[in-house]
């Protein structure tokens, strides 16, 4: 009954929708869908009703219908053509494409699909062009940026792909020429924080490696304006301004390492006034009030990175000699400043390190000495301009001056500490009853002490006067300072034992309240840190070390200073970290000079009972436990001029020690060792004749870990150009040696870019590897095999280019199949394989020869545990020269 009705109100639809009414036509099919479950049914009445959306413009409804009927069946060609019809109407014309696709595929030959199929095509590449064109994508992202009244998903939207567009050439190029930077400094001016990002950035992907457009970008911006919106408190905003800067030098210095041609090259014809444009308004930054404390640290990193040559064979030092006569006043403005005086600049914790840095830099950077007699000068001339009896402030700035130095270029600081009247003040400034004075004078009296001659005069002079300040200040800041100063004279002998400064005891004494101070977090980081500088110099005593790694609250308070903002701590972390892991350089005692020294009553160094390698061993599995690693990992990630070669090299040798038992490699990646990727260009550096055999050895066998961990690992080495030192210790008659950069290179040779080094012509790469498969010696054999096997089985042209550089190989490779030590044996079957692989009139020529009989005999057998790898392969191998026909299997 039910069916039937159904049927019957589907006729009466149909007669509704002939008198076009199609309300009452979509009311008696939608009556009759409740009616029936018949499937044919239901698809006629879905696309029925389909067709009524359709005409009373229910587009949404009817497509809906018709997906219901296609669903039943899904070669319904009126219902895909109504959905098409409905598709098109919301605008979906890709998806009205593909339907009305399926319906010419059904019928061919009909004319009004094939109608609907061009015009539909037709739209979608016009809606295409739009939607895509660069400048409407340009003009709709402004538009919602510069509309107040836009929904904050939509703006932030906007803002990231207006970044994406301005670094894609492209898309910089129609922003630049659809007044795209006028728009910008619009969004500038709005001064909302993520406005103000995206424009930064989006300008200096425009800037990147575009030296016309970055010369005009300067211009339109205007460097004072740039420069002001790098001095703002926000971080963010600071930090996108600097890189902006640097994308402009780059561009307009070269350094962008891209070739600029035709309008490009002939549109910029001299950068250099807006380089030194740029170079003096960054020297102005470093002493405004108006600029925030990350606003300089950013000009100071700028000018760290850009200033000096980066290489010294480069003879022109222009930059450096324009900043010494025009803005060194300034960096020592900045180096002098103290925060507890009300003429203070804004800074941050980082600042004043920094512009030690950039003194050090520059003074290094010059020539000849006439420049660092220059140099020296107007330091002198600046600090004893500042002395003062009238003016106790500008006596404690001056002092502050040459404790900045001393942090900066030594040499220069101790010349600085030679002038009439410096040391005297100091001392001076010790017993002032104001507490500024005592803590720029305590400060300075540590960077003083820093060689031993100097250490014995202030030991002579100063430790009664530090000793009565630490008894009688109730200021912890000046407390801690004053203890570190008695740390640094303390270890002024070094590691060695019988050079002791003070009692017994003592240091032990000043090492616990370091530790003590170093827990207590109620104690503010930038006071705490000199906890830190004071155990840099105590661990150098071995009862010290000993006794800090077992105090796990204070190494993991001193991890965790590591990973705060404050980057000053650095290089006192590494300094611990080495002195307690003992990966300083030892020179090497000769016993004849010791019995020399003796007989000469000569003062020998003496090792600490604790400094032995048990002890030391304990101590690195102390440090692991405790966390290093992860503590490393952020070190080396630091983005700061701070983080000096020299700090990365303490790091790399702190890395090398924990490496050294192949126990705890596992424990080092677990916690993230293979992360501290930026360990590789210290360890490159160490790679050098000039250092003792174990330094290179040590670093080879750094590499070696790192390069096994990761293709990105392996690529930096490459680019740090470490792979001709590698080649060259290969050479090595240094046993060790030059197993240990064998070792290396089986690694490296996994690395593309290193293969094509091997595929190259008119090299000996390869031969050197093939003669060292064939040496005596056992792990210079397995690395030099393992070398070869992934180069053969890497590429063919290599399996035959073996076969070219010695007429020794097959002898080689015979006695590698033939090897005693299963690794060494199965890495020759291996490369025996991709040989017999590689082409067949090798494997003939292989199969001609001992090789064969070497084969079956390994071959035939028995397999157990142990020598399963080697028969496997050896069978694999027959199996090859059985594909090929040279042999028949034997039944």
């Amino acid at each position: 009954m039910a069916e039937a009705e159904a049927v019957q109100l589907k006729e009466e639809g149909n007669r509704h929708f002939q008198l076009q009414d199609y309300k009452a036509a979509t009311k008696s099919y939608s009556q009759a869908l409740k009616l029936t479950k018949d499937k044919a049914l239901l698809a006629t009445l879905y696309r029925n009703r389909a067709a009524c959306g359709l005409k009373t413009e229910s587009y949404a409804q009817a497509a809906s219908d018709a997906s219901r009927a296609i669903d039943i069946n899904s070669s319904d060609i009126k219902a895909l053509y109504r959905r098409c019809q409905a598709l098109e109407h919301l605008g979906k014309l890709d998806q009205a494409f593909k339907d009305v696709q399926r319906c010419s595929t059904l019928e061919p030959r009909n004319q009004n699909f094939q109608e609907t199929l061009r015009r539909l095509n037709t739209s979608i590449q016009e809606k295409l062009h739009v939607q895509f064109s660069t400048d409407s994508r340009v003009q709709n992202m402004f538009e919602i940026l510069l509309d107040e009244k836009s929904e904050a998903d939509r703006l932030e939207k906007a803002a990231n792909n207006l970044i994406v567009l301005g670094r894609e050439e492209a898309g910089a190029e129609r922003i630049f020429q659809n007044n795209g930077v006028a728009l910008l400094l619009q969004l500038i001016d709005t001064k909302r924080p993520e406005l103000v990002l995206a424009a930064v950035r989006t300008l200096s992907g425009m800037c990147s490696g575009h030296r016309a457009r970055a010369t005009v970008l300067l211009h339109a911006v205007r460097i004072d304006r740039i420069c002001s919106l790098m001095a703002v408190e926000n971080e963010e905003i600071s930090l996108a301004v600097c890189n902006l800067l640097q994308a402009i030098i780059d561009s307009l210095s070269g350094e962008d390492k891209r070739e600029h041609q035709g309008k490009e090259e002939a549109l910029v014809l001299d950068t250099k006034k807006d380089l030194k444009q740029i170079t003096s308004h960054l020297l102005d930054m470093l002493v405004s009030k108006k600029v925030s404390g990350q606003g300089r640290d950013q000009a100071l990193n700028l000018l760290n990175k850009n200033v000096p040559r980066k290489d010294l064979s480069v003879h022109d030092n222009s930059r450096t000699i324009y900043v010494v006569d025009n803005g060194l006043r300034k960096i020592l403005k900045v180096v002098g400043q103290v925060p507890d005086l009300p003429s203070c600049l804004p800074l941050t914790d980082n600042t004043r390190m920094l512009a030690s840095i950039l003194i050090n830099k520059l003074y290094d950077d010059l020539r000849c000495d006439p420049e660092r007699d220059h140099f020296r000068k107007i330091c002198e001339e600046y600090i004893t301009g500042k002395f003062d009896p009238q003016n106790m402030d500008k006596n404690v700035i001056a002092i502050q001056t040459v404790s900045g130095v001393l942090q900066g270029p030594f040499d220069l600081g101790n010349q600085l500490l030679g002038l009439k009247g410096v040391m005297e003040m100091m001392v001076a400034l010790c017993g002032s009853d104001r507490e500024v004075d005592q803590l720029v004078a305590v400060e300075a009296l540590i960077h003083a002490s820093t060689k031993l001659s100097r250490a014995t005069f202030i030991i002579t002079n100063g430790v009664s006067l530090l000793k009565q300040i630490y008894k009688t200040t109730k200021n912890e800041k000046i407390k801690i300072r004053t203890l570190v100063g008695l740390c640094k004279l303390g270890s002024a002998g070094g590691t060695d034992y019988g050079l002791r400064q003070f009692a017994e005891g003592s240091t032990e004494k000043l090492a616990k309240q370091c530790r003590k101070w170093l827990c207590n977090a109620s104690i503010d980081t930038r006071t705490r840190r000199w906890a830190v500088e004071g155990m840099a110099y105590l661990t150098l005593d071995a009862d010290v070390k000993d006794d800090f790694v077992q105090d796990i609250p204070a190494l993991q308070a001193m991890f965790e200073m590591a990973k705060t903002s404050d980057k000053t701590i650095l290089y006192s972390v590494a300094t611990i970290l080495v002195n307690c892991t003992n990966s300083y350089d030892v020179k090497e005692v000769i016993p004849e000079l010791v019995q020399l020294a003796k007989f000469s009553k000569q003062h020998v160094p003496e090792e600490h009972p604790k400094d032995k390698k048990d002890f030391v061993d304990m101590r690195v599995k102390r440090l692991l436990k405790a966390g290093v690693i992860s503590a490393l990992a952020c070190m080396v990630k630091a983005d700061s001029a701070i983080l000096t070669d020299q700090t990365k090299e303490l790091l790399a040798r702190v890395f090398l020690a924990l490496c050294d038992s192949p126990k705890d490699r596992g424990t080092i990646v677990a916690q993230g060792g293979g992360k501290v990727y930026e360990v590789v260009r210290p360890l490159v550096r160490l790679l050098d004749t000039q250092r003792d055999g174990l330094q290179n050895y040590e670093a080879l066998l750094g590499l070696t870990n790192l390069s096994g961990r990761s293709d990105r690992l392996r690529q930096k080495i490459f680019k740090e150009k470490a792979l001709p030192d590698i080649e060259n210790y290969m050479f090595e008659n240094h046993d060790q040696l030059r197993q240990a950069a064998t070792e290396c290179m089986c690694n490296m040779v996994l690395n593309k870019e290193v293969q094509e080094r091997f595929l190259a012509d008119g090299n000996d790469r390869l031969k050197l590897v093939v003669l060292l498969c064939g040496e005596d010696d056992d792990k210079l054999q397995n690395a030099a095999a393992g070398a070869l096997a992934m180069l053969t089985a890497a590429h063919k042209k290599l399996c035959l280019k073996m076969t070219q550089v010695t007429t020794q190989w097959l002898e080689i490779l015979q006695r590698l199949c033939l090897h005693d030590q299963l690794s060494v044996q199965h890495r020759g079957l291996v490369i025996a394989y991709n040989l017999l692989q590689a082409d067949a009139e090798l494997a003939k020529k292989l199969v001609e020869s001992e090789l064969l009989e070497i084969l079956t005999v390994v071959g035939k057998q028995e397999p157990d545990e142990k020598r399963a790898a080697v028969i496997q392969t050896a069978r694999e191998c027959l199996i090859k020269c059985m594909d090929y026909g040279f042999i028949k299997p034997v039944s």
